[in-house]
């Protein structure tokens, strides 16, 4: 199943991508009432859990083939205001340096154990949003990543088990202000500023990605492949990434983790070709069965 959110009436609405439109759940339960609990939100889908997921999965297939006339409730995609895929998150944690060929591009060694940061909510907004390039930063890059979700509570599982404990997974951008990432040896301030880590289009379940280590990658900046590459690459794969993280902090329903980019950035390219973002700038990123993430990139007000 592909969620997403959108923005209606002041407040995010939570949506079900089938072959027809969106499925708008809220407008269809007061059409196409039900006797079970349906989640009308992304919130309430990420708490209810494994239960809620499979009654909003029945719900959405049996609606649209409920009446002849949907048009009440199922909306066309193009026209709807996207918000993150994930709204609320309680942690936003990042792994840094994790595609081997990235690691050589920077000149970094291969990291023993995964590097990790975190970002924060102020970072998250959605697919179509604009973000502000930071007037305190000159060099601000683009970042390809696969996003997992999660959607049960892990504190100290195998690897073995660990996809078990992902809702799903859905496209990132993790955008870096590169001159204040180096300012410091801590990389946070420049991996923090407003809306550095759009999310979406979709929230794509687990069941729909058989392997989340095998999904081929993109980046285009106004239409030019800057990067490209697979999942494969990833140093520290997505089981060995949860199972770690959840050795040293608990994962909650709704965290979101940043599994690292690819080779291809701007921070790779000798000093003499390096061009960063700038206003106008349109940046999509494209993963394998998750569909494509864009933004434009505006000057600061």
């Amino acid at each position: 199943m592909k969620l997403l959110t959108f923005m209606l009436g002041g407040t995010y609405r939570l949506g079900v991508k089938k072959e027809q439109g969106v499925l708008d759940v809220l407008a269809a339960l007061s059409v196409v009432p039900s006797e079970k609990t349906i989640p009308t939100s992304i919130q309430e889908v990420i708490a209810g859990g494994a239960e809620a997921l499979n009654e909003l999965r029945i719900y959405s297939n049996q609606v649209v083939a409920a009446v002849n006339d949907t048009t009440a409730y199922v909306r066309e995609e193009s026209t709807l205001d996207l918000g993150p895929c994930v709204t609320h998150p309680n942690k936003i944690i990042c792994v840094g340096l994790n595609y081997r060929r990235h690691a050589e591009e920077t000149g970094a060694q291969i990291p023993r154990y995964p590097i990790l940061f975190n970002k924060f909510n102020n970072t998250i907004t959605g697919h179509g949003d604009d973000i502000p390039l930071p007037k305190v930063s000159e060099k601000v890059d683009y970042e390809a990543e696969l996003a997992i979700v999660i959607g049960k509570t892990a504190k100290s599982i195998s690897k073995d088990e660990a996809l078990d404990y992902v809702l799903g997974y859905c496209n990132a951008n993790d955008l870096s202000a590169r001159d204040l990432q180096v300012r410091t040896q801590q990389w946070l301030l420049g991996k923090s500023c407003d809306k550095f880590a759009p999310i979406g289009p979709y929230l794509v379940t687990a069941d729909e990605i058989a392997n989340p280590n095998d999904l081929e990658i993109k980046t285009y900046v106004n239409g030019e492949v800057r990067q490209q590459s697979n999942t494969s690459d990833m140093i520290f794969h997505c089981d060995e990434i949860v199972s770690y993280i959840s050795q040293h902090m608990t994962l909650v329903p709704g965290d979101i983790i940043l599994t690292g980019t690819p080779e291809g950035v701007v921070l790779g390219y000798p000093p003499e070709k390096q061009v960063y973002l700038k206003d106008g700038d349109i940046v999509s990123i494209e993963i394998e069965k998750l569909g494509t993430l864009t933004n434009r990139m505006i000057s600061e007000s």
